[in-house]
Parts: structure tokens; C-alpha cells; sequence
């Protein structure tokens, strides 16, 4: 089977990629050709099609889906860049998106498409009853969300055959790096982690069983995944050696995570292996070395990881406009 795989560099798509390969497919990679993705098609050799280009230029996409049965696309702008650049989001997640349906359907309307979509779709659900379902709606709430939504709603309409995977929070060895974004998620929000090597196999699975069509489905670790971001942030910096930041550094914003019901789709995918003790191992891993410096140098690190933070001196600042107020009252004896 020849299968198509729009931005497979990134995390989720390298370990689909390997999945792709073990059921012996035939695959091809559209990507943006940098020196990083260059890097790292050399590592598959000959193993996989290259196809480097550009998923809004039209003789590109043409390029890409000639000859291919199936396309899984994971090619997308996503925060906090999709927020900081709307209009570089909007053409490549709608409008890459769009150009990519109509050139499928030109070619044949018996390509299937599978939709790589978020958890973000359903907005905040803080105050609800977890889990999620297919059958909550979606409520968008930010430029990413809304594109999903968007797009989801283009494939079902494309008149091709599709299946839309829905991805909780997906744990590669990229979160090593500490993106800001971290600082953006409450500590007291539920989260559902995914391993990216599990979505892989979600992903694979889901283009090459013709019996799932037209579904969408939630891809989450289940149950031993579920926690609560202070969890899961504790446990990872800890194990890093930096310990546990301040509440104060991290926002009280909600957050569109959240737990989600996969009993459908772990028994049509079967792709549930891992959990937070296998990322940590691949922390381990990834880091190796290094980690030892970290310990050495962990109140440095500390310093530089808060200094991140966009919301630790706003907090202390609220405090201590607090105290100040509250100083001043003692003093008049204002009541």
C-alpha cells in the first residue's frame, strides 16, 4: 500500500512512519525541506519517498499524491506559533488543509484521509464531567482549536473516505527542551497523555483497516495515563533532578485538555502501550549524561526554566500589591 505522510518529521509522524514500515508500506514524506528534516530522512536511506515541498503550493501536493492509496495528514502550525502568527496558521492549517482535499479528489475519491485533530476541540471542560466523548461538542477557544474544527469539517465534507484521530497530550522527548508553553497549563487541569510511539500505531493502524471509515476517534493513553498537570510536571522535573517549580510561575487560565473515554478506539486500534514510566525512561535515554548536569547545576536551571515563566512575576506582583493593601489597612485602621 502506498501511503502518503504530510509533515512526518515531526514527532507523531516519525514513529507512524516506522510503524508504516513494519507492515511493509510503501511510504512517502511531504516536508518543508530545512537542514533539520534533511538530518533526518538521511536516517531511513533508502527506506522511504521524499517528497520535499510546500502542503499550500499546488504543484507540490500534486506531486505528493501521485500513485498513493491513502494519506495520514499531520502536516500543521501549532501553538504557541499558530497564536503568535494567525495568518501563517490559517494558510497552512485551513488552506494547506483545503488544497490538499481538492487535489485528492481530482486524483480519486477512493483515497482516504486520516486526520491527525486535538482534544482542543472541546475547549474548557473544567467544570464538566470528565471524560470526553465524541458526542460532547466542540467549542473552540483559541486559533489552533478553531482550525481543527475547521478542517474536520472540511474532510467530512470532501466526499473521500476519512477517519479523524482526536490526540491528547502527546509525550515525545521534545518536552526535554521545556517549551514556555508548559507554564501555560494549569496545575489543576486534568490531562490525558498519549506517547507519541502509540500514536504512531494508532495512526497506522487507522489508514490500513478499510473497516474503519468515516469515524472519528479519541487517542489517549486510557487510564494509567490520566493525572493532573501538577503530576505530571512534578513527576518529569523531578526525575530530571530540577524538582517541582512555584504555583505561582505557572497560569490559572483553563486550559482545553482533558481525560477522554478511548474504549472504541483502543479496541479498533489496539495502540495503548506506554505510559508516563516509558517517557521517563526515554528522558532518561535522551538525556543521558546530561542529566547528571542538571542535578549539579539545578539551581541555575531553575532560575533560567522561571525566568520562562510569563505569569511568575505577575502572580508575586498580585501578592504583593496584596500584602501591600492589606499592610496599609492594619496601619489606618480602616475596616
Amino acid at each position: 500500500m502506498n501511503i502518503l505522510v504530510t509533515g512526518g518529521f515531526g514527532s507523531v509522524g516519525l514513529f507512524t512512519i516506522q510503524e508504516l514500515l513494519k507492515k511493509d508500506c510503501n511510504v512517502r514524506v511531504m516536508e518543508l525541506k530545512t537542514a533539520a528534516n534533511e538530518k533526518i530522512y538521511k536516517k531511513f536511506k533508502s527506506d522511504i519517498e521524499v517528497i520535499w515541498g510546500d502542503i499550500t503550493r499546488k504543484e507540490d501536493v500534486e506531486r505528493a499524491v501521485e500513485n498513493q492509496d491513502a494519506v495520514i495528514h499531520l502536516a500543521y502550525i501549532i501553538p504557541p506559533l499558530s497564536e503568535e502568527k494567525p495568518d501563517l496558521a490559517w494558510e497552512v492549517n485551513i488552506e494547506g488543509t483545503r488544497n490538499l482535499l481538492n487535489i485528492l479528489r481530482t486524483f480519486s475519491k477512493k483515497i482516504r484521509i486520516i486526520f491527525a485533530s486535538s482534544v482542543s476541540v472541546f475547549g474548557n471542560t473544567k467544570n464538566l464531567k470528565p471524560p470526553r466523548t465524541t458526542l460532547d461538542p466542540v467549542i473552540p477557544t483559541d486559533n489552533y482549536s478553531h482550525h481543527k474544527v475547521a478542517c474536520e469539517q472540511l474532510i467530512k465534507i470532501s466526499g473521500l473516505d476519512w477517519v479523524i484521530l482526536r490526540l491528547g497530550a502527546v509525550l515525545s522527548v521534545s518536552l526535554c527542551e521545556l517549551d514556555p508553553l508548559l507554564f501555560r497549563v494549569p496545575l489543576d487541569t486534568r490531562i490525558e497523555l498519549i506517547h507519541a510511539h502509540d500514536a504512531g500505531i494508532a495512526f497506522a493502524n487507522a489508514v490500513l483497516d478499510k473497516n474503519i471509515s468515516k469515524k472519528i476517534l479519541l487517542i489517549g493513553g486510557g487510564p494509567s495515563c490520566q493525572m493532573y498537570q501538577r503530576e505530571f510536571v512534578d513527576k518529569v522535573l523531578s526525575f530530571i533532578g530540577i524538582g517541582m517549580l512555584p504555583d505561582e510561575s505557572f497560569s490559572s487560565e483553563p486550559y482545553y485538555l482533558d481525560w477522554m473515554d478511548t474504549t472504541e478506539s483502543q479496541n479498533l486500534l489496539k495502540f495503548q502501550n506506554k505510559n508516563l514510566d516509558d517517557f521517563l525512561e526515554d528522558i532518561k535515554k535522551h538525556l543521558g549524561f546530561r542529566r547528571n548536569f542538571s542535578k549539579i547545576l539545578k539551581p541555575f536551571v531553575r532560575y533560567w526554566l522561571l525566568s520562562k515563566s510569563p505569569y511568575l512575576k505577575k502572580n508575586n506582583s498580585g501578592k504583593n500589591n496584596g500584602n501591600a493593601r492589606v499592610n496599609s489597612r492594619v496601619v489606618t485602621g480602616t475596616g
